[in-house]
Protein backbone atom coordinates (compact mmCIF):
# COMPACT_ATOMS: atom_id res chain seq x y z
CA UNK A 1 0.00 0.00 0.00
CA UNK A 2 2.91 2.60 1.00
CA UNK A 3 3.71 1.80 -2.81
CA UNK A 4 0.40 3.23 -3.97
CA UNK A 5 0.61 6.51 -1.81
CA UNK A 6 3.54 7.24 -3.10
CA UNK A 7 2.95 7.15 -6.83
CA UNK A 8 0.22 8.89 -6.11
CA UNK A 9 2.55 11.51 -4.81
CA UNK A 10 2.74 13.81 -8.32
CA UNK A 11 6.47 14.51 -7.76
CA UNK A 12 7.59 10.54 -7.62
CA UNK A 13 5.10 10.19 -10.29
CA UNK A 14 6.73 12.36 -12.41
CA UNK A 15 9.57 10.61 -11.53
CA UNK A 16 8.80 7.56 -12.24
CA UNK A 17 7.53 8.31 -15.83
CA UNK A 18 11.11 10.09 -17.05
CA UNK A 19 12.74 6.92 -15.78
CA UNK A 20 10.11 4.95 -17.37
CA UNK A 21 11.16 6.55 -20.76
CA UNK A 22 14.58 6.81 -20.07
CA UNK A 23 14.61 2.60 -19.50
CA UNK A 24 12.62 2.72 -23.06
CA UNK A 25 15.06 4.76 -24.46
CA UNK A 26 18.15 3.33 -23.86
CA UNK A 27 16.45 -0.07 -24.57
CA UNK A 28 16.23 1.02 -28.19
CA UNK A 29 20.05 2.13 -28.00
CA UNK A 30 20.30 -1.80 -27.42
CA UNK A 31 18.67 -2.72 -29.85
CA UNK A 32 20.53 -0.65 -32.60
CA UNK A 33 23.32 -0.92 -30.87
CA UNK A 34 23.53 -5.00 -31.26
CA UNK A 35 21.96 -4.64 -35.12
CA UNK A 36 25.55 -2.81 -35.89
CA UNK A 37 27.51 -4.98 -34.26
CA UNK A 38 25.58 -8.03 -36.10
CA UNK A 39 26.00 -5.85 -39.40
CA UNK A 40 29.55 -5.49 -38.73
CA UNK A 41 30.27 -9.04 -37.58
CA UNK A 42 28.28 -10.10 -40.78
CA UNK A 43 29.40 -13.16 -42.49
CA UNK A 44 28.25 -14.98 -45.59
CA UNK A 45 27.73 -18.25 -43.46
CA UNK A 46 25.47 -17.42 -41.10
CA UNK A 47 21.36 -17.61 -41.72
CA UNK A 48 21.39 -13.92 -41.95
CA UNK A 49 24.23 -13.79 -44.50
CA UNK A 50 22.58 -15.94 -46.36
CA UNK A 51 19.24 -14.35 -46.86
CA UNK A 52 20.83 -11.20 -47.32
CA UNK A 53 23.20 -13.21 -49.89
CA UNK A 54 20.19 -14.36 -51.81
CA UNK A 55 18.34 -11.31 -51.37
CA UNK A 56 21.23 -9.44 -52.97
CA UNK A 57 21.02 -11.87 -55.61
CA UNK A 58 17.27 -11.33 -56.75
CA UNK A 59 17.48 -8.24 -56.94
CA UNK A 60 20.52 -7.88 -59.01
CA UNK A 61 18.99 -10.15 -61.70
CA UNK A 62 16.04 -8.15 -61.50
CA UNK A 63 18.01 -5.23 -61.83
CA UNK A 64 19.65 -7.02 -65.07
CA UNK A 65 16.37 -7.86 -66.62
CA UNK A 66 14.55 -4.62 -65.83
CA UNK A 67 18.26 -3.11 -67.59
CA UNK A 68 17.79 -4.71 -70.81
CA UNK A 69 13.90 -4.13 -71.00
CA UNK A 70 14.95 -0.34 -70.93
CA UNK A 71 17.68 -1.00 -73.34
CA UNK A 72 15.09 -3.07 -75.55
CA UNK A 73 12.59 -0.41 -75.25
CA UNK A 74 15.32 2.55 -75.99
CA UNK A 75 16.47 -0.19 -79.30
CA UNK A 76 13.30 -0.32 -80.05
CA UNK A 77 12.49 3.52 -80.14
CA UNK A 78 15.71 4.24 -81.82
CA UNK A 79 14.60 1.81 -84.88
CA UNK A 80 11.46 3.52 -84.64
CA UNK A 81 13.07 7.31 -85.45
CA UNK A 82 15.45 5.29 -87.89
CA UNK A 83 12.82 3.79 -89.89
CA UNK A 84 11.18 7.08 -89.88
CA UNK A 85 14.07 8.96 -90.63
CA UNK A 86 14.64 6.74 -93.68
CA UNK A 87 11.08 7.17 -94.89
CA UNK A 88 11.71 11.06 -94.98
CA UNK A 89 14.96 10.93 -96.40
CA UNK A 90 13.25 8.93 -99.45
CA UNK A 91 10.67 11.21 -99.52
CA UNK A 92 12.95 13.92 -100.08
CA UNK A 93 14.88 12.30 -102.50
CA UNK A 94 12.08 11.39 -105.09
CA UNK A 95 11.04 15.19 -104.28
CA UNK A 96 14.61 16.34 -105.25
CA UNK A 97 14.74 14.09 -108.16
CA UNK A 98 11.39 15.74 -109.38
CA UNK A 99 12.16 18.90 -109.16
CA UNK A 100 16.06 18.43 -110.72
CA UNK A 101 14.37 17.00 -113.60
CA UNK A 102 12.08 19.87 -113.70
CA UNK A 103 14.91 22.48 -113.82
CA UNK A 104 16.68 20.17 -116.61
CA UNK A 105 13.60 20.72 -118.34
CA UNK A 106 13.34 24.30 -117.46
CA UNK A 107 17.55 24.77 -118.67
CA UNK A 108 16.35 23.00 -121.77
CA UNK A 109 13.28 25.70 -122.55
CA UNK A 110 15.69 28.55 -121.31
CA UNK A 111 18.10 27.46 -124.21
CA UNK A 112 15.99 27.22 -126.46
CA UNK A 113 14.58 30.98 -125.69
CA UNK A 114 17.86 32.37 -126.34
CA UNK A 115 18.31 30.48 -128.90
CA UNK A 116 14.85 31.73 -130.76
CA UNK A 117 15.78 35.09 -129.49
CA UNK A 118 19.03 35.23 -131.10
CA UNK A 119 17.31 34.27 -134.47
CA UNK A 120 13.85 36.49 -133.68
CA UNK A 121 17.36 39.23 -133.25
CA UNK A 122 19.11 38.47 -136.50
CA UNK A 123 15.56 38.68 -138.70
CA UNK A 124 15.04 42.22 -136.97
CA UNK A 125 18.70 43.26 -138.09
CA UNK A 126 17.97 42.14 -141.64
CA UNK A 127 14.24 43.68 -141.70
CA UNK A 128 15.92 46.65 -140.40
CA UNK A 129 18.49 47.08 -142.83
CA UNK A 130 16.27 46.09 -145.62
CA UNK A 131 14.05 49.11 -144.13
CA UNK A 132 17.40 51.37 -144.40
CA UNK A 133 18.53 50.18 -147.91
CA UNK A 134 14.44 50.93 -148.96
CA UNK A 135 14.28 54.27 -147.75
CA UNK A 136 17.63 55.35 -149.22
CA UNK A 137 16.42 53.84 -152.54
CA UNK A 138 12.85 55.91 -152.07
CA UNK A 139 14.96 59.11 -151.42
CA UNK A 140 17.19 58.18 -154.64
CA UNK A 141 13.78 57.74 -156.50
CA UNK A 142 12.39 61.16 -154.83
CA UNK A 143 15.39 63.02 -156.06
CA UNK A 144 15.48 61.82 -159.70
CA UNK A 145 11.62 62.18 -159.58
CA UNK A 146 11.85 66.60 -158.45
CA UNK A 147 14.88 66.51 -161.36
CA UNK A 148 12.35 65.30 -163.79
CA UNK A 149 10.20 67.07 -162.70
CA UNK A 150 12.31 70.72 -162.43
CA UNK A 151 13.53 70.02 -166.06
CA UNK A 152 9.61 69.56 -166.98
CA UNK A 153 8.32 72.87 -165.28
CA UNK A 154 11.68 74.77 -166.69
CA UNK A 155 10.96 73.87 -170.10
CA UNK A 156 7.28 75.16 -169.61
CA UNK A 157 8.03 78.28 -168.51
CA UNK A 158 11.33 78.74 -170.59
CA UNK A 159 8.39 78.77 -173.37
CA UNK A 160 10.08 75.59 -175.06
CA UNK A 161 6.28 75.44 -176.17
CA UNK A 162 4.13 78.16 -177.71
CA UNK A 163 0.79 75.72 -177.02
CA UNK A 164 1.61 76.31 -173.50
CA UNK A 165 0.72 80.08 -173.00
CA UNK A 166 -2.67 79.44 -174.14
CA UNK A 167 -5.85 81.73 -173.08
CA UNK A 168 -3.21 83.49 -171.28
CA UNK A 169 -1.82 81.05 -168.88
CA UNK A 170 1.62 81.57 -167.51
CA UNK A 171 3.20 78.60 -166.75
CA UNK A 172 4.44 77.46 -163.07
CA UNK A 173 7.56 75.80 -161.88
CA UNK A 174 6.00 72.99 -159.11
CA UNK A 175 8.33 71.02 -157.19
CA UNK A 176 6.64 67.50 -156.11
CA UNK A 177 7.41 65.88 -153.34
CA UNK A 178 7.06 62.21 -152.23
CA UNK A 179 5.72 60.66 -149.93
CA UNK A 180 9.14 59.65 -147.93
CA UNK A 181 10.20 63.24 -147.83
CA UNK A 182 7.18 64.07 -146.20
CA UNK A 183 7.53 61.91 -143.28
Amino acid sequence: MQARRLLLDPAIHEEFTRLKNLVEEKDKKVKELQDNINAVSFTSQSKMGKMIMAKCRTLQEENEEIGNQANEGKIHELGMKLALQKSQNAELRSQFEGLFKQMDKLASDVDRSNELAVIMQEKLEEKENEIQRLKHDMEKNSVVEEEQTTVLATDIVDGGDDDANVDGVTPIKVKIESESQLD
